[in-house]
């Protein structure tokens, strides 16, 4: 009797061995560790086998071997995007560790999901928003762990790499997509098409006292519908909602002078950027950047924070957010003029209350030279002119298609993968294009995530009969892709496909002359053709360097002659502007 009794309260007493544990290796470590790669994944597949509203998938590869994991969280377990959209809900779309020396969203966002299944209040708000979540998107990064390449920054103990398996940063990769990673993401991407995309980072730069700061979709540069929607209800509320949980946010810090009192200046974020490359199909994107100086534990829970008020709002706001992306896809496709590059207007400013420390020099201990080093025990709260008005600097008018040929095959790869509409000829034709020459380019002397770029693209526009052949590719502009088709295919765009050096092969000539063979002809080119000669003896005297240079003249008129391979520096996708009929598949 008495051996059942201490059994009984020994029952009683005892924890019950099979209530489960789930805090995140974040939690059960001492505030300034960060979950592994194989962590990471084995807790959201606990997650997965506990709760029917979790479904973990895995998605494509990555250059490191791994698959690329998606995480869907829906209350009733739909995971299917087409289905998800037909039961209007929206979407928000949280990708962590692109650069894994950055793992707070990594760890918050493991959290997060948890208390979303967990608790009630939570839970509410999903009601009308499907969450889908990449726990990881640079698994080579995060694999690859070291305790020293984030010199600047204040913990973890241990931590990612910023480059992937090929040495690559994806936040740079989001058009050329050379890495399996942005290939996965762009199809991962492509079938969900969210209204709200965030991508966690850490930010590096000045000191101040933000622990939270924010890069939203640059304004201008988002579609005018979503822009107004985006500057007057959804940044005022995260701004407001963060104050409130005291953990107060400026704009990303990013600055031309010494100190953040030059000026702030706003992030432009072209397309190779994760939220420059969601801006292209009007999904509003974030890039949250908490501060490197901060003790890692409170970088983790601004984090959590801050994708808390953006699925709170999105849920609170499901309706006019869902309006105001229908409109805009509905305005974009009858857009007819589109900005390809952008400038910042330094006479445009609006002020923000910043709360920063005071910038100092004293003698470096390295140099002797003055150093700066910023005063924590002098803090301020003053008021700080914020840039972030671009104007276009280079616009297009749309064509009514773009015809590729069959041969360029790593651009047609892309374009599919991306959501393009392409359809194919039937048979040859040859019918009236717009071709564009490349007169004039510069490019990097050094190579950038692996290519020379190019910039300052100057084009020669010729009406000219072209022949197609059968199998050629033909890309109608009134598709939701319209504005991806534009900023990668015309090459003076920021992030083109020229840009990146996807056509390079017409910037070499394969045929040419021999100068004391040619001169003869190039004469009687003159001869037969006044206009041409009167052309070159106008830019003779606009160009004195050139009216001197016999061999250059030589080359402009062989160039501008019958002689000269029509391939040469022509763009070899052609504009149509007309409304020919093509037969295609």
């Amino acid at each position: 009797m008495l051996a059942t009794l201490m059994l009984a309260a020994a029952l009683h007493t005892a924890p019950a061995a099979d209530k489960p544990d789930w805090r995140t290796p974040f939690e059960l470590g001492n505030g300034n560790t960060t979950a592994t790669y194989a962590e990471c994944i084995a807790y959201y597949k606990r997650l997965d086998a506990a709760y029917p509203e979790v479904t973990m998938r895995e998605v494509g590869p990555t250059d490191s071997g791994e698959p690329l994991h998606e995480v869907v969280i829906s209350l009733d377990g739909d995971a299917d995007p087409a289905s998800v959209r037909a039961k209007n809900r929206r979407v928000v779309f949280i990708q962590n560790g692109i650069h894994p020396g950055e793992p707070e969203g990594i760890d918050a966002s493991m959290m997060l999901v948890r208390d979303y299944l967990q608790q009630k209040k939570l839970r509410e708000q999903l009601q009308n928003v499907t969450l889908v979540v990449v726990p990881v998107y640079n698994v080579d990064g995060m694999l690859n762990r070291n305790a020293t390449t984030r010199v600047n920054q204040n913990g973890p103990e241990q931590y990612g790499f910023r480059g992937n398996g090929r040495h690559y940063d994806l936040n740079r990769d989001y058009i050329k997509q050379e890495s399996r990673n942005a290939r996965s993401f762009a199809e991962l991407f492509q079938r969900w098409r969210p209204e709200v995309f965030v991508e966690t980072h850490t930010s590096n730069g000045a000191d101040y006292q933000y622990t939270m700061t924010l890069i939203a979709t640059q304004k201008d540069k988002l579609h005018p519908v979503l822009s107004q929607y985006l500057q007057q209800r959804l940044l005022p509320a995260l701004y407001g909602g963060m104050e409130k949980r005291k953990w107060p946010m400026t704009p990303y810090v990013d600055f031309e002078g010494q100190t953040p009192e030059s000026g702030l200046i706003g992030f432009l974020e072209s397309p190779r950027y994760s939220t420059g490359y969601a801006a292209l199909f009007n999904t509003i994107g974030f890039m949250p950047e908490t501060h490197m100086l901060k003790a890692f534990k409170p970088r983790v829970e601004s984090t959590y924070a801050l994708l808390d008020e953006v699925i709170h709002f999105v849920h609170r706001d499901a309706d006019a957010l869902a309006a105001a992306r229908a409109e805009a896809d509905r305005q974009l496709l009858a857009q007819t003029l589109f900005s390809l590059t952008w400038q910042l207007d330094k006479s445009a400013a609006d002020e923000v209350q910043f709360r920063g420390y005071e910038g100092r020099t004293r003698p470096s201990e390295v140099s002797g030279q003055p150093r700066l080093y910023y005063d924590r025990k002098a803090p301020f709260t003053r008021p700080v002119k914020h840039y972030n008005t671009y104007r276009p600097a280079a616009t297009v008018q749309k064509p009514a298609a773009y015809l590729i040929p069959q041969a360029w095959e790593t651009v047609i790869e892309r374009l599919r993968r991306n959501g393009v509409q392409l359809q194919r000829l039937t048979q040859d034709a040859t019918i009236e294009v717009d071709a564009q020459y490349i007169e004039e380019f510069q490019t990097t002397p050094r190579p950038f995530e692996g290519h020379y770029v190019h910039s300052r693209v100057q084009l020669r526009t010729v009406r000219q009969s072209q022949h197609l052949r059968r199998g050629d590719y033909v890309a109608r502009l009134d598709q939701p892709a319209v504005r991806y088709l534009v900023e990668t295919l015309e090459p003076q765009a920021t992030d083109s496909f020229f840009t990146w050096g996807f056509f390079d092969s017409i910037l070499q000539g394969k045929e040419h002359f021999s100068d004391y063979v040619f001169e003869d002809l190039a004469a009687e080119v003159l001869r037969r053709q006044p206009a041409l000669r009167q052309e070159l003896e106008e830019k003779k005297k606009a160009d004195a360097k050139f009216a001197q240079d016999g061999a250059a003249q030589l080359e402009w008129v062989y160039r501008r002659s019958e002689y000269s391979e029509p391939g040469y520096r022509r763009y070899p996708v052609l504009r149509l502007t007309g409304a020919e009929n093509l037969v295609v598949e």
